[in-house]
């Protein structure tokens, strides 16, 4: 697994969503006070393509980069390995950013729509550039005017997307993550009613504060005000 390492500190493990590793342009001011650990998931580029991509599997693969003593924040998809792999990896902090994880909330009506929209889509028979305005489109972003054709990274990228496991059935460890000592962070971007109501839940059962940063919808990571919260957090912990 791909892994870039920057900065000096206190060590961030940072798991990138679906749609690939980014290099987390906008937390690089970050590293002049603490080390970026940016590992890239399996099955996105530049680690070799994989036919199944898996978040309980990603999951122990991540607990080969965690150091006792990191802080943890995973977004999206990764935040759905980031829950599974703090269970276990002896982390100093965790938090997340609307995580897919709709079965913890799939009573609710939203969640429920979403999910029932979201399922025919796996597996499938589109090609990359139809699969990629379909899954943005139906995750409520409305019309997606996707480049065409695609460049050769995001088609590799919207590759792995295709192959992911659905999030929604993930099992996320509760009790443990509950009665684990290090702080919990739930970060959400008030734009969608399902990854609310997800986030409500995981607030309540884990514990955790809760941020909200509107702006720039589920790419939380850019949003006014995030490293700020971020960084408020780690230093907390």
């Amino acid at each position: 697994m791909h892994v870039e390492i920057v900065g000096s500190g206190p060590r961030v493990v940072l798991v990138h969503g679906s749609g690939g590793g980014t290099g987390w342009p906008a937390q690089r001011p970050l590293a002049e006070r603490f080390t970026l650990v940016m590992p890239t998931r399996s099955g996105y580029p530049p680690n070799p393509a994989l036919d199944a991509i898996d978040f309980e599997v990603q999951a122990r693969e991540l607990l080969e980069v965690l150091e006792p003593g990191d802080h943890l924040f995973g977004h999206s998809y990764g935040g759905v390995v980031a829950l599974l792999a703090a269970a276990e990896g002896g982390v100093r902090s965790l938090a997340v950013a609307e995580p897919p994880a709709f079965g913890v909330a799939i009573e609710d009506p939203a969640v429920a729509r979403l999910v029932e929209k979201m399922t025919p889509l796996w597996p499938t028979d589109l090609e990359p550039e139809p699969f990629l305005r379909a899954f943005v489109e139906r995750l409520g972003a409305g019309p997606y005017a996707a480049p065409s054709p695609l460049p050769p990274d995001t088609e590799a990228a919207v590759r792995a997307l295709m192959v992911e496991r659905a999030p929604w059935e993930a099992e996320i460890p509760f009790e443990e993550l509950a009665a684990a000592p290090f702080p919990k962070l739930v970060m959400s971007g008030a734009h969608s009613e399902p990854f609310d109501a997800v986030c409500d839940v995981l607030e309540h059962r884990l514990g955790a504060e809760r941020a909200v940063l509107p702006g720039a919808g589920h790419s939380i990571q850019r949003a006014p005000g995030f490293n700020e919260r971020l960084e408020e957090f780690l230093l907390s912990a």
